[in-house]
């Protein structure tokens, strides 16, 4: 076989074959084999030198790589950690701040909260255990003139002066009846009442003189007492004659019985008097006026009661309507309300409360005094009270009353006397003897009332000038006062809803300065309001619509009079004796208190 030659490689493993492989190759094919075997293996052992430190190299560079790598990547997450944990810090000095402001904002409601609580528990202890006199230092002779008369006069004035009879007793002089000078300055007693004289005379014995000689009379000391009859019940027997002709041709002829209120009744109209002012002037319950006949032997169960004094209310009615046309027709209106629950009322629970509510108005010399019953409380009723009515409303700060400001021709006036009693409960609340910015309001609002007391004898044209030289000045100083302590005290502390209330009420409160004739306050409604009040104490609820709404004409009807300076139960008695016959609307007319005489009202 020839000898083969190994071609030059042009790659860098020649070199490597070169050592293995000799230079002329054996023709034995197994050596050859073992050669080229050699060849392979030194290859091999060679390429996995190179493999390896190429591999080396390449793992030291992408070690390298990485390490560079990881220090950029830490350096990147380092300086994202700084800036996390400053953003951190400054959310959590945010959130610290937040929190510390929100903690002190609770803290400071809390302690408002207890403050509040504070105030009401003392309030309610005052109301519970103390004195009820809204008064204060330096204004007692304002608002609790009785009590402080009362505690300067003299014990003595306890007993009111009599006067002189309107004749004296034959052989008495003046001289006699002046020896003794009256104690204390007492009110005498009518002279009108009936006097009845009981002699005291001297037993005939002690007439005679140590020296044998009779005496005679030289004059009588006079002392009177209080006494009364109690009331008498008695039976009217209304016994009508009967005529007839003897010889029948005629039908019988019959004497007509006097008319009655309540025909089909047997209580007489004077009776109706009496039940109607027992309950709603005395204030005594129907339940206790039927004991009180029952002592007297007669037994009227209180269900006949109700229905005489519904029934009566009923004939009544053209008087009430004919007060409330002069009511409407004065520009000036009080009106107040209160509660009264009425048992039986459709669709509402025997526990709801109703509203009676109250109208005090009229010409000067004309008071009218109305009350009207209502389910509710909304504004719908003071509209319904008032539809067609212009002028100015005197109320207190209620919502019931917000729609009637907005009709035209309408203007509401606000109520000194509540806007006071606010800061009165304000000063109630502080410890006692101190003195606090309750009472530099009250001292100011003093000072309006004491212009008022000083021009209640004037004319409106004088007390208009009064009130713009001098109110208006109290008004601008309490103003300024309450501009710079409003923002100071917490809105719901007491002394915080009495600046409130004052702040909302101003321009009402103050629109008693425009005129002479309007008034500084509520009070007249108030007062009117007191005996309904004072009454409820005693019948607690009406049983039914129909018995509320009579209450409130009677109220009407017997506060009007008692306004007008009429003693009510004359008054009604003088009523229902005429009202029966009257059917025209001058007959009604003649029934208004104003227009009765006091001879009129007959005391038989």
């Amino acid at each position: 076989m020839p000898q083969r030659t190994a071609a030059p490689r042009s790659n860098a493993n020649v070199g490597v074959c070169a050592s293995v492989l000799p230079a002329q190759l054996p023709d034995d094919p197994a050596v050859l084999k073992a050669l080229l075997l050699a060849q392979q293996r030194a290859f091999e052992t060679q390429l996995n030198t190179q493999l390896t430190a190429q591999f080396e190299t390449l793992r030291l560079a992408q070690e390298a790589t990485l390490k560079a790598y990881e220090a950029d990547l830490q350096k990147v997450v380092h300086t994202r950690e700084v800036e996390l944990q400053k953003a951190f810090d400054a959310r959590e000095l945010e959130l610290q701040k937040a929190f510390d402001a929100r903690e002190a904002e609770l803290q400071k409601a809390f302690e408002a909260r207890i403050l509040e609580l504070y105030e009401q528990l003392r309030l309610a202890r005052r109301r519970m255990f103390g004195p009820s006199s809204e008064s204060h230092a330096g204004q007692g002779w304002l608002f609790d003139e009785a009590e402080a008369l009362a505690e300067s006069a003299p014990a003595a004035g306890d007993a009111a002066t009599l006067p002189p009879p309107a004749t004296e007793p034959a052989g008495q002089t003046p001289a006699d009846t002046g020896k003794k000078k009256a104690r204390g300055k007492r009110k005498p007693l009518p002279i009108e009442l009936p006097r009845i004289d009981v002699v005291h005379d001297v037993p005939e014995a002690e007439r005679t003189c140590a020296c044998g000689t009779p005496m005679v009379e030289i004059g009588q000391d006079v002392s009177e007492q209080l006494d009364i009859v109690p009331m008498q019940v008695r039976v009217l027997r209304h016994i009508k004659k009967r005529y007839g002709c003897p010889k029948g041709d005629q039908a019988p002829v019959s004497a007509r019985a006097p008319a009655q209120v309540l025909p089909k009744s047997n209580a007489s109209n004077d009776l109706l008097a009496m039940l109607l002012v027992t309950k709603y002037v005395d204030g005594l319950p129907l339940a206790r006026f039927e004991y009180v006949l029952a002592r007297a032997g007669v037994l009227v169960p209180r269900q006949t009661l109700a229905r005489w004094v519904i029934g009566t209310a009923q004939a009544l009615q053209p008087i009430a309507n004919l007060m409330r046309d002069v009511l409407l027709g004065h520009d000036v209106i009080h009106m107040d309300e209160t509660p009264v629950q009425v048992l039986k009322e459709p669709g509402r629970a025997a526990t709801s409360k109703s509203q009676m509510w109250v109208q005090r108005g009229g010409p000067p010399g004309r008071p009218v005094i109305l009350f009207e019953y209502d389910p509710s409380r909304a504004q719908a009723v003071p509209l319904r009270l008032l539809e067609g009515w212009k002028g100015h409303l005197m109320a207190d700060g209620l919502e019931s009353y917000g729609a009637i400001a907005f009709t035209e021709g309408v203007t509401r006036l606000g109520c000194w006397v509540h806007a006071r009693r606010r800061f009165v409960d304000a000063g109630k609340v502080l410890p006692e003897g101190k003195r606090g910015r309750a009472h530099e309001a009250l001292a100011l609002i003093g000072k309006l009332y004491a212009i008022e007391k000083e021009a209640r004898e004037l004319s409106d044209v004088e007390r208009l000038a009064l009130r713009q030289s001098r109110s208006r000045a109290v008004i601008g100083e309490l103003r300024a006062w309450l501009d710079q302590v409003l923002p100071t005290v917490p809105p719901t502390s007491v002394l915080g809803g009495a600046l409130g209330y004052l702040h909302r009420q101003w321009p009402r409160l103050t629109r008693y300065l425009e005129r002479g004739d309007l008034p500084i306050d509520n009070n007249p409604a108030e007062n009117a309001i007191r005996p309904f009040v004072v009454g409820r104490k005693a019948w607690l609820f009406s049983d039914t619509q129909a018995g509320a709404r009579a209450s409130a004409l009677i109220y009407s009807l017997v506060e009007t009079a008692k306004a007008n300076n009429v003693e009510p139960y004359l008054w009604l008695r003088h009523v229902l004796r005429a009202l029966p016959t009257a059917t025209t609307v001058e007959h009604f007319e003649a029934f208004l208190p104003w227009n009765l005489k006091a001879e009129q009202l007959i005391t038989a």
